[in-house]
């Protein structure tokens, strides 16, 4: 069950939103937490058509797809100007798009791995961020919200240096970002999930880790991603969180408490 479902932010409504990597995990219960809200959506997938489907298709009238490679050159500011294109401008930009893309000691990484994890889980942040600004300032203000890590303050687990590192560029450029583009009426925010129970860990992360790693929080196990969506809506209205910007907020059941 989506909680945001049953929740009301009247001032969200028609707003047009862009979420990158919104198919699975949290960038899909993101999605539904959105459109349940009246938002109208470019919802951005990679490989991952069917479940991109499934999502429009509970909410066909509310929810439009776009494919793209976020590593590819030109790919992330082409998503970003067809996105408002196709919902004829854009009062938000949700950077949701990353991967670990495999547990690496930073001793074995190449130099394309270290690409790979940086392109996808920072580059594309900053370009979709720049990409959109225009967007946003032409529709009179907006806001971005990027999804950070836990990883960003603790290093990350086992192999996942290079993603803990690229997910700490993520926070800072929020932080900067926010103080760049505030006299355009644009904040910028950021959202950090722990351990929460995605394709993401299913792929990368071993069941012993993860016990593990469960065990350490307060709150005693994993969240889910729909755990995560009222935050990102939080920092989304205006309403609600119209004097936040340059803010970090962690979604983690106590398992780091900054």
């Amino acid at each position: 069950m989506n909680p945001s479902a049953n929740m009301s932010l009247g001032d969200l409504a028609g707003k047009r939103i862009l979420i990158t990597g919104g198919s699975t995990g949290i960038g899909a219960a993101v999605a539904l937490g959105f459109a349940a809200q009246g938002v109208r959506l470019v919802l951005h997938y990679n490989a991952s058509f069917e479940p991109a489907e499934a999502l429009r298709a509970q909410y066909p009238e509310n929810i439009t797809l776009l494919q793209g490679d976020l590593a590819e050159p030109g790919a992330v500011a082409r998503v970003v100007d067809e996105a408002a294109r196709l919902l004829g401008g854009l009062d938000g930009l949700i950077n949701n798009a990353g991967s670990m893309l495999g547990r690496i000691p930073t001793t074995q990484a190449t130099d394309a791995h270290f690409d790979d994890v940086l392109n996808l889980n920072a580059r594309s942040v900053w370009q979709a961020s720049i990409a959109a600004h225009p967007h946003l300032k032409a529709a009179g203000g907006g806001f971005i919200i990027n999804t950070t890590s836990i990883a960003a303050r603790n290093g990350g687990g086992g192999g996942a240096v290079l993603y803990a590192a690229a997910k700490s560029f993520v926070s800072n450029l929020t932080r900067g970002q926010a103080k760049e583009f505030v006299a355009d009426k644009i904040r910028v925010n950021a959202v950090a999930p722990g351990l929460i129970l995605t394709p993401f860990h299913e792929r990368d992360t071993p069941e012993h880790m993860m016990a593990a790693q469960s065990a350490a929080i307060p709150m005693g196990r994993a969240g889910l991603p729909q755990e995560c969506v009222g935050a990102f809506l939080f920092l989304a209205s205006e309403a609600l969180s119209g004097y936040i910007t340059g803010q970090i907020i962690e979604v983690n059941g106590g398992q780091l408490m900054p």
